[in-house]
């Protein structure tokens, strides 16, 4: 993969900016964690070189002074929405979130239910959370948000909203996912210290979009099509190009709340420290690109991706016709053709010419290999195959796992653990594989080459299974599948 961006610097100027911002502010800094803290996997993707913990090692710089609050929308909740890189829910994210902060040191102080209107599933959490002995806080919609400054600004708007015991002075607010109510968690605790008699300040660390960028930049155009369920939308940023004479990059929410933010500061401390969206941010992930070609490339690929995810989503129900619409325009404004991602041309070839599923991925030298469903193996676990085959130097036709062995598996699911299919997933032919390595050299040859997948696309006809999804996820493989179910049917599992 060719490397577009230098962790190292970033770390280095995210870190001193962060610090600076700090000293700005006397008493207690609410930072908004934009994005994801430890597993920043888009980031990695559009910024080749961005290390996916970067956040949360510049944190742990600061780590005695920081606690963490996590927010989670309720209609997330209620509706299940799940993160796509990892497959899970949001409210189970949530728990993992917080096993892993605490794993590594930080103080989580609780969690917070935003837009709660008393929705059954964000209640049977809360309980989950008080029996796991973690404190939970409710915030509530408020009518007319966030043009309506007086009612917000007042006891009837964040006034209604719990307050949030803290006890050090920085407070991360992070959530499993755009759209949870960070930024509106962090204006609701400003409104509730006043009160108290805390001087506390805010500061947003949103990694997208790149303010520093062109509006149209690929990475930017990436950061759209990521959030285009939320109709998140990238615009140059009137306030700052008034107040300074230059043209930056915000979004529209970021742009829209900016009139709250400076009513708050106002009413809270006689003067708002910011005089645009811009300004609130502490973000310096673009001057570390240091091939923006790279980082271009690796954008649109991205854009491809959350196209055809969108399709699925769709398929699925999670998602309306619009979503894939915007990422549509996405792409015709990026001048993005699917030729980009040659496995999505191989894999529908593959298809027509096996007359069933079948999928392809583009490999670091560039070749690209294909893999079909068979009686044995399905087509994602046959690509896997494959893949590693080329890595070395074996024929496709080289068997690496006998049938002798495959066949009692396939012979247990059907026989033992309800299975229709008895093909082998991803995840079963490589344990297939890790056995066959005990007796066969080409076997363990294969098996040690599996890292080498890591950065590779690959491309379905069909959308596979949450396990082969799964698999191919923790091979660190990004995947794309045409939106459709290998078989007509009303229900999928």
């Amino acid at each position: 993969m060719r490397i577009g961006f230098d962790n190292e610097k970033y770390l280095e100027l995210q870190a001193k900016n962060i610090m600076k911002r700090k000293g700005e502010f006397g008493g207690k800094l609410y930072l908004e964690f934009g994005g994801k803290l430890f597993d920043d996997y888009h980031a990695s993707r559009v910024l080749p070189g961005f290390q996916p913990d970067s956040k949360i090692r510049m944190l742990r710089t600061m780590e005695d002074e920081v606690e963490i609050v996590v927010a989670i929308a309720a209609c997330d909740i209620e509706k299940g929405k799940v993160r796509g890189d990892l497959g899970i829910t949001y409210d189970e994210d949530v728990l993992r979130l917080i096993d892993e902060f605490r794993s590594m040191g930080f103080l989580v102080s609780s969690v917070v239910i935003t837009r709660y209107e008393g929705q059954t599933a964000a209640d049977a959490f809360i309980k989950r959370l008080s029996d796991l002995g973690v404190r939970t806080y409710k915030h509530y919609p408020i009518p007319g948000y966030p043009s309506n400054v007086p009612l917000i600004v007042s006891d009837e708007g964040f006034g209604k909203n719990d307050y949030i015991e803290t006890e050090r002075p920085v407070v991360v607010v992070t959530a499993p996912g755009p759209g949870s109510g960070k930024m509106a968690t962090c204006l609701s605790q400003l409104y509730h210290e006043n009160k108290r008699g805390i001087r506390a300040g805010y500061a947003k660390y949103e990694t997208f979009p790149i303010w520093n960028l062109p509006l149209k930049h690929p990475v930017n155009l990436a950061y759209e099509a990521a959030t285009a369920d939320l109709n998140d939308i990238n615009m140059i940023d009137p306030f700052h190009l008034e107040a300074y004479g230059e043209t930056t990059v915000n979004y529209n929410r970021d742009v829209e709340i900016f009139p709250v933010m400076e009513t708050i500061f106002e009413k809270l401390q006689g003067k708002c420290p910011y005089k645009s969206p811009t300004d609130m941010g502490v973000n310096m992930v673009g001057f570390a690109i240091i091939d923006d070609e790279a980082v271009k490339e690796a954008s649109c690929l991205e854009i491809i991706r959350r196209y055809y995810q969108a399709g699925v989503d769709q398929v699925k129900g999670l998602c309306d016709k619009s979503t894939v619409q915007k990422i549509e325009l996405i792409i015709r404004q990026a001048g993005i053709t699917e030729d980009i991602l040659p496995a999505i041309r191989a894999a529908r070839d593959k298809a027509e010419e096996s007359g069933g599923p079948a999928g392809a991925m583009v490999l670091p030298d560039g070749a690209v290999v294909t893999g079909k469903t068979s009686s044995l193996l399905g087509c994602s676990a046959a690509l896997l195959l494959n893949g590693v085959k080329h890595f070395c130097g074996m024929a496709k036709e080289v068997e690496l796992i006998s049938p002798e062995v495959i066949a009692p598996i396939s012979a247990m699911k059907i026989g033992y653990l309800g299975h229709k299919n008895p093909r082998l997933h991803s995840d079963e032919v490589l344990i297939a594989l890790a056995v066959s390595s005990l007796t066969d050299e080409l076997a363990k040859k294969a098996e040690e080459a599996l890292s080498l997948l890591r950065g590779c696309d690959a491309h379905f006809s069909v959308i596979i299974s949450e396990e082969d999804l799964k698999l191919y996820h923790r091979l660190g493989i990004n995947v794309s599948c045409e939106p459709v179910y290998e078989k007509k049917r009303l229900y999928h599992k």
